[in-house]
């Protein structure tokens, strides 16, 4: 049962052991240092942590489930049941990130199809909503890790991700209708048993509040400290429960990735390797490593060899696609799918990949005629 347990737990974080090991071999080229203090941005951490625990509570509250259920409920046609569990997680996720979206909005959409029985459509309905988290979340600072990171790394502004990312992010969501209309049009009804209802309202102003302080505060016009503080005593008072629902394994990854990236900096030999392929195209190197290591990942390792911003932020936006370890987030649904008794991994990787290589292509070859 032990090895069980430790067997599960290596499989579930095995990002977060990829990314010590690799800090560790980095450790034997570049011995520690205080100057290793100096590869971890802390501004980073603190708003990842902050948002992680503003968003736990304002779901805890109930939000998310009631405007589920406000949407859904009711006769629909399957296109536009489809297209709203779609695009739920292409909105939320420009600023609840991700991944959120995906824990949020996945086992959501499960349960409706077992509900309505349109078990058929899990796997292109989780593909979709998956390809749909990832590219809507490149819309903000806030949406994604790797965004907030080059956001706080090259002080970029809101403006820029408007006009640089904003195309992309249009063209994805041109792309994910298309896909739709494919879905075979039948009425459905869906019935909920009970209203889902906002609780605790007091916390859930304070939540939207402090939500409203996390975006300013990427944006530079609150502190960040000031927030993680504020953020941090609001939940420790009124709901130390919420301390769980952060996402250390990420908090750590960064942290290991960081020294990581640091460190490859500071090889001569990986230094130029990794210069050259920047100045010879940022933007495939961004795609290609992607592909390998997760564009978190990265972000972070590339971040230390180019001034230009905007291909290495579209790069490893764009770069989520691809595999299914492109983007971590990618993960999530995989993990949810593959929970139901009747799971077909092998079809949902096969369905997984095709989708997000047509969507990598197109959008690749957007960026090329733009860049």
């Amino acid at each position: 049962m032990c090895k069980n347990k430790i067997f599960l737990w290596l499989k579930k974080e095995a990002v977060l052991i990829t990314a010590f090991l690799c800090a560790l071999v980095s450790a034997f080229f570049v011995p520690p240092t205080l100057a290793y203090l100096s590869y971890i941005d802390i501004r980073t951490l603190c708003l990842l942590f902050s948002m992680m625990l503003v968003i736990a509570s304002l779901n805890e509250c109930g939000l998310f489930s009631l405007l589920a259920q406000k949407l859904l409920q009711g006769k629909k046609q399957m296109r536009a049941l489809s297209c709203l569990l779609v695009l739920l997680p292409f909105f939320f996720s420009m600023f609840i990130t991700n991944d959120v979206a995906l824990i949020t909005f996945v086992p959501f959409s499960i349960f409706i199809l077992t509900e309505i029985h349109k078990e058929k459509y899990y796997i292109r309905t989780l593909v979709l909503q998956t390809i749909a988290a990832n590219l809507g979340s490149m819309a903000t600072p806030f949406g994604n890790p790797q965004n907030l990171f080059l956001f706080t790394k090259y002080g970029l502004s809101l403006s820029f991700f408007l006009t640089t990312i904003g195309p992309f992010v249009l063209a994805s969501l041109f792309l994910l209708l298309l896909c739709i209309l494919f879905i075979p049009n039948e009425t459905v009804q869906i019935h909920f048993a009970q209203e889902n209802r906002i609780s605790k309202k007091t916390d859930f102003v304070f939540s939207l509040l402090l939500f409203g302080c996390c975006i300013i505060s990427v944006l530079r016009i609150l502190p960040y400290w000031l927030t993680f503080i504020l953020i941090l005593l609001f939940v420790l008072i009124r709901s130390p429960k919420q301390i769980k629902a952060v996402d250390y394994s990420l908090l750590f990854t960064f942290v290991f990735l960081f020294i990581f990236s640091g460190n490859m900096a500071h090889i001569p030999a990986i230094n130029q390797l990794l210069l050259q392929c920047m100045q010879h195209s940022s933007l495939q190197t961004a795609i290609c490593s992607s592909q390998m290591i997760s564009n978190v990942p990265a972000a972070i390792l590339l971040s230390n060899f180019t001034t230009n911003a905007s291909p290495l932020v579209i790069g490893t936006n764009i770069g989520g696609l691809g595999t299914l370890i492109a983007s971590l987030a990618s993960l999530i649904s995989y993990r949810f799918y593959t929970a139901i008794p009747s799971a077909s991994p092998r079809r949902y990787l096969l369905i997984f990949t095709l989708y997000n290589l047509g969507f990598l292509f197109l959008l690749f070859l957007m960026a090329i005629i733009r860049i």
